[in-house]
């Protein structure tokens, strides 16, 4: 059987081709640059293939190097699911928890069948709650929430910082021909709760707070976005919930300005009820999930 080439050498060359550069493959890696150079020559030796070209002052992969790298990040990702897997078993129990619907429907729902693959003991149940910060619930283990602040008598971890900007759908954006920030208002403006987000828009935009009191407030995120993709008004969105729909054009941004949220996505769990192993689980997932999510270039 073919030696098979260090594992270092192969995560070097699947940073490498990930990030593009050699010096963004040494800060992923923890590594010096002349480390992960000396790792892909190694590499290329082993093999008996060249995996990089130099033209001018960058270095880029060679055909057989991008097909090569690819059935790396392949194999590392089965070795990595694998060991998240095996280190899953074992641990037990039920787990119910609240999530704020818009974050559950546009970010943990369409992951959550990994975490189930890596701890398929643990029973999870997901409800959404009335309220986005509501946190009261006494029959769950943790809260996913969208709030501000400390919380006396929990214990509370940020997940997700956000940023808001104006978000509709295509067509109407072509039909109302936004070029100037008051443009808004000719438009249906779309709101989550109350009218704060778009007053701070407006305040930023230059324009009078008091006239973003318009339009229809909703209870859900998801009620919001289904109004604004089928080109009923403009709405304040949340980036991070909207990466999906706006990369593949569903929503656009009008305009440039954003504003930064008071609020954020928090991890809460009562302070004076232990930890259970699924509940330790979970937290671990999520908080990784959305460090690899942040990591990602597109993303």
């Amino acid at each position: 059987m073919p030696r098979v080439p260090s594992t270092q050498a192969l995560r070097a060359l699947e940073s490498f081709a990930r990030l593009g550069t050699v010096w963004q493959a040494a800060e992923d890696l923890n590594l010096t640059r002349s480390a992960v150079s000396h790792q892909l020559r190694l590499l290329e030796r082993d093999l008996g293939f060249r995996l990089l070209d130099r033209v001018g002052t960058r270095v880029e992969l060679t055909p057989q190097g991008e097909a090569y790298a690819a059935d790396v990040r392949r194999a590392l990702s089965m070795l990595t699911g694998s060991a998240a897997r095996n280190a899953g078993r074992g641990i037990t129990g039920a787990l119910r928890v609240s999530c704020a619907p818009g974050f559950a429907s546009s970010w943990l729902c369409p992951k959550i069948g990994r975490f189930c693959e890596s701890f398929p003991d643990v029973h999870l149940d997901l409800v959404t709650p009335h309220r986005l910060e509501d946190v009261s619930n006494p029959d769950v283990d943790l809260f996913i929430a969208f709030g501000a602040g400390e919380m006396p008598g929990l214990r509370v971890e940020t997940l997700q910082e956000v940023q808001f900007t104006p978000m509709c759908s295509p067509a109407l954006m072509n039909r109302m021909g936004f070029a100037e920030p008051d443009d808004v208002l000719r438009c249906v403006l779309l709101h989550l709760s109350d009218h704060a987000d778009w007053r701070e828009w407006f305040r930023l935009a230059g324009l009078h707070d008091g006239r973003a009191r318009t339009g229809v407030v909703f209870s859900d995120m998801n009620l919001v976005y289904a109004a604004a993709l089928a080109s009923q008004g403009i709405a304040m969105g949340d980036e991070f919930i909207c990466h999906d729909a706006l990369a593949k054009g569903a929503l656009v941004r009008p305009f440039g300005l954003t504003i930064r949220s008071t609020r954020a996505y928090q991890l809460v769990r009562p302070a004076d009820r232990p930890e259970t192993p699924a509940a330790a689980a979970f937290r671990g997932w999520i908080m990784q999930a959305l460090h690899e999510n942040r990591a990602t270039p597109d993303s």
